[in-house]
C-alpha cells in the first residue's frame, strides 16, 4: 500500500473511532451508520482537506454531512 492510501486508511479508521466514541455506538453500530450514508466514501475522497481539521470540526462536519443525506433521502420519499 503506498503512503497516500495509507494515511487515508489511517484518518479514516481515527474518524471511525471518534465517531464512535463520541455517539457511544460499538464498533460495528458506527461502521453500519457511516457505511450507509456513504461517510467513509466523503472521508476518503476528501481527506487531503479534512485531514487538516480538528477533531470536533471533524465530528460536527460528519453529523452535518448525515442530516443532509437523511434530509435529502426524505426529499426523495415526499
Amino acid at each position: 500500500m503506498d503512503k497516500k492510501k495509507q494515511d487515508i486508511a489511517y484518518f479514516v479508521s481515527f474518524c471511525i473511532e471518534q465517531y464512535k466514541n463520541a455517539k457511544h455506538l460499538t464498533g460495528a453500530e458506527a461502521i453500519r451508520q457511516l457505511d450507509e450514508y456513504k461517510v467513509l466514501d466523503y472521508l476518503s475522497e476528501h481527506y487531503e482537506i479534512l485531514h487538516t481539521q480538528s477533531r470536533q470540526w471533524l465530528l460536527e462536519d460528519i453529523d452535518e454531512f448525515i442530516r443532509q443525506r437523511k434530509e435529502k433521502a426524505y426529499e426523495n420519499i415526499s
